[in-house]
């Protein structure tokens, strides 16, 4: 696949989410049909399915009920059942959770990924470059879209994720931009908290960085995450999260990179994780990443990160990741490569990179 869906949606909050369903339907039933494939092989149905939800549920609602006003509208646009569309917007939880409770148990949450950010000061252009490679389950391709959103009540945003959910990754017209990566550690799955890809949305509702990294430190979570935001002025965070603590991790001159293992110091001393064990590529793939760019600093360019994006040194556990076999899926790959400009409002993704190294440019406005 060369493009992805462009769904544009307005208006105020259940309009919108309606519509989203609606222009969506089929992309959102691919999606949908994916993961519950996935919980029939850890012994979950429909009820167990449904159970799962209602777990969740209290605390989505305290977190921000309008979400689940949204998802109910998705849903009933798509002609899903609501549950269908919060196991797409908490599936990271619900997959963990179900595969816990299986006999056979089978981790299905190694979505690997590679963060990169070039702050203003590190471009030749001046501009925030921000990108990612999403890795997951080959098949998340054709079950993702692009959204664009017009608002009544927030700042626009422009986002990249599977369908039916509010957000993955994205920009906004405040000029935030967010992405995450994979983490884990013991503090994982003690109790639950605010499903992750909500926790992403909520940073594209806000006008200012502050109130952006005050929703990722301050979200009790249910598992770790890294979370990177940069805004078009130029600012760079990243935020080794546990669930109940997040640690910063600082840009070195200008250039920010992560993988899958935890890089704060105080994070290494304070928790205790499997040593790479889950992503024996994390090491590689950010060492490589930061060996290409480092030299470049100052005057990395848009085709700089391409190239990196598209590294394929040490395939198939290269930066850019061909389709392989895989322990929670039948193929994993990277599934997509995002390059986001806050600045511009712009934001480029290429679908199967290894297959396909086409990027297609979406705009904000």
């Amino acid at each position: 696949m060369e493009t992805l869906a462009l769904i544009d949606i307005a208006g105020n909050v259940e309009a919108r989410a309606h519509d989203y369903g609606r222009k969506a339907m089929p992309i959102i039933a691919r999606a949908i049909d994916h993961y519950r494939r996935q919980l029939l092989s850890f012994g979950v149905d429909n009820a167990g399915l449904e159970r799962l939800v209602e777990d969740f549920l209290p605390i989505v609602e305290e977190f921000d009920a309008g979400y689940v006003l949204e998802m109910r509208a998705i849903a009933d646009g798509a002609g899903v059942a609501f549950a269908d569309i919060m196991l797409i917007n908490a599936r990271t939880e619900l997959l963990k959770l179900a595969a816990a409770s299986s006999k056979e148990f089978v981790d299905p949450t190694p979505d690997g990924c590679t963060a990169i950010v070039a702050a203003a000061s590190a471009t030749a252009d001046g501009s925030t470059i921000h990108a990612h490679n999403w890795d997951w389950k080959m098949e998340a391709a054709d079950a993702s879209v692009m959204l664009r959103v017009r608002r009544n009540d927030g700042p626009d945003y422009l986002t990249f994720t599977e369908a039916g959910a509010l957000a993955r990754f994205g920009i906004n017209e405040a000029g935030l931009a967010v992405a995450a990566n994979y983490l884990e550690c013991d503090r994982d799955y003690k109790k639950l908290g605010v499903p992750l890809a909500l926790l992403r949305r909520r940073v594209l509702d806000q006008w200012h960085m502050a109130t952006a990294v005050q929703a990722v430190v301050s979200t009790p979570k249910s598992a770790s995450n890294n979370v990177v935001l940069s805004d078009a002025g130029g600012m760079v965070l990243d935020f080794e999260c546990a669930p109940d603590e997040a640690f910063e991790f600082c840009a070195t001159d200008g250039l920010l990179v992560h993988a899958n293992h935890w890089l704060s110091l105080a994070a290494q001393i304070k928790l205790k994780t499997d040593g790479g064990v889950a992503f024996p590529c994390s090491f590689q793939r950010q060492h490589r990443a930061e060996a290409l760019l480092r030299s470049k600093s100052g005057a990395i360019t848009i085709e700089d990160i391409r190239a990196v994006l598209l590294d394929n040194y040490g395939s198939p556990w290269s930066i850019c990741r061909p389709a392989r076999p895989s322990s929670f899926t039948d193929l994993s790959a990277t599934v997509a490569s995002l390059i986001m400009e806050p600045g511009k409002g712009r934001m480029e993704v290429a679908m199967l990179p290894a297959e396909n190294p086409h990027f297609t440019v979406y705009h904000l406005a």
